[in-house]
């Protein structure tokens, strides 16, 4: 059993807010989680599953009457099933607001219906669960965010080996994939995984037509990771309309199976990149997607080095969904020129840069990026650095910029 990060705030949370969102896609541990929660004593309710047939047609037939039956504190699990809820869930959140909790998990981002977003404004917090990170399949709680925003953060040296590198990125961190012995296996299980968010979260969430076209998206989509998308090409390939395209697009990213990460852009016209890069929630289902294993990646260092970035970009992004620090993920990159794999800003407008590198040694050019966006950002440009295949954190590249090792991103 993991012990997942995101419990502390959801605890937190729990002592001053009605009611918790929990959005994460199918399979990423959330129905875990909550009795974690429960068997823990932090959260002392029952718990309802959308997901059970029954308990959906009596939701839906008397949502009010479904609520007022069931204890004060309770776990909704699989929500978006059952819209219909949540204008009832405001009225008894609003009849008792103290002493009323619920805990919501969702495998589609039901924020986007409006009238979820309208009927429980701030009555919620939202919490979004990820597959496993690094640090919660190793259990150890990194401070590789604290230790970057910090005036005196110093990281540690840490030995990199590639190929325990290759293999973290081929597992990926499904709980139930990470439990599969064998890559056939392993194999079975993505298939059947993306069937059933085709069939129960995209198909609740939309009627549409060319269900059977998503996955060959999702597949170019797979193919241009560590890259800015170009919808027309993709449209062209998939053999779908640009308007289509982009409801597919919109679809996958609410149920939480890729990423977008919008581009940084100083406050001037011109040379900038403003297409956001598209990352998949997890490098198992990506490398599924590729028809990638262990041994393929080790003998093609450029793909993995794609696979690479966005395996360490969603670690990152794992570790801000947990943290009580605030900071939003962009990507920086001019035409035909300099770019940052991610920049994060803090409330200040303060900026972080993030390259990332599969080579066990850099140099000067590697910081080029780093080195244009910290000349655009001025004094909001805070540090800049490069994560590598070496074990140890090297200085001397300029003001505010070192090379760190790239487990640094999941080490005490």
């Amino acid at each position: 059993m993991y012990q997942r990060y995101i419990a502390k705030p959801i605890i937190e949370a729990l002592k001053d807010t009605p009611v918790i969102l929990i959005n994460g896609a199918r399979q990423t541990g959330k129905s875990t989680l909550c009795r974690q929660l429960v068997k823990a004593g932090s959260f002392d309710g029952q718990i309802m599953t959308m997901d059970d047939p029954t308990t959906l047609s009596a939701a839906q037939a008397d949502p009010l009457g479904f609520l007022q039956n069931l204890s004060p504190h309770v776990i909704i699990d699989e929500v978006q099933r059952a819209p219909e809820l949540f204008l009832s869930i405001k009225k008894l959140v609003d009849d008792n607001r103290k002493g009323r909790r619920l805990i919501l998990t969702g495998s589609a981002d039901v924020m986007t219906l409006p009238q979820v977003a309208d009927s429980l404004a701030g009555r919620i917090e939202i919490h979004d669960l990820w597959p496993l990170s690094q640090a919660e399949i190793h259990g150890k709680k990194s401070k590789f965010l604290e230790t970057l925003i910090a005036a005196d953060g110093r990281f540690q040296s840490h030995k990199n080996k590639w190929k325990d590198m290759i293999e973290a990125i081929r597992a990926g961190g499904y709980p139930e994939a990470l439990q599969r012995e064998t890559e056939g296996r392993k194999a079975k299980w993505f298939e059947s995984y993306i069937d059933a968010v085709l069939q129960k979260d995209i198909k609740n969430l939309a009627n549409i037509e060319g269900l059977t076209q998503i996955p060959n998206i999702l597949q170019l989509i797979a193919t241009r990771v560590g890259s800015t998308i170009n919808l027309s090409d993709i449209a062209r390939l998939s053999g779908v309309k640009n308007t289509t395209l982009q409801r597919y697009m919109a679809l996958l990213e609410h149920v939480f199976l890729i990423l977008k990460i919008p581009a940084w852009t100083p406050n001037i016209e011109g040379q900038f990149v403003k297409s956001p890069k598209i990352v998949l929630n997890d490098t198992g289902l990506l490398c599924h997607l590729r028809g990638e294993s262990v041994d393929s990646l080790m003998e093609n260092r450029t793909t993995a080095g794609a696979f690479l970035e966005n395996f360490i970009v969603m670690e990152i992004i794992k570790l801000l969904s947990w943290s009580d620090l605030f900071l939003k993920a962009y990507h920086f990159s001019i035409h035909r020129g300099a770019e940052v794999d991610l920049v994060l800003e803090d409330r200040k407008k303060q900026l972080y840069g993030i390259e990332i590198k599969s080579t066990a040694s850099v140099d000067q050019n590697d910081f080029k990026g780093l080195k244009r966006l910290a000349e655009l950002a001025g004094k909001k440009f805070q540090r800049g650095i490069v994560l590598y295949g070496g074990e140890h954190m090297v200085g001397g590249f300029g003001e505010n910029l070192q090379a760190v090792p790239l487990s640094a991103v999941w080490s005490e």
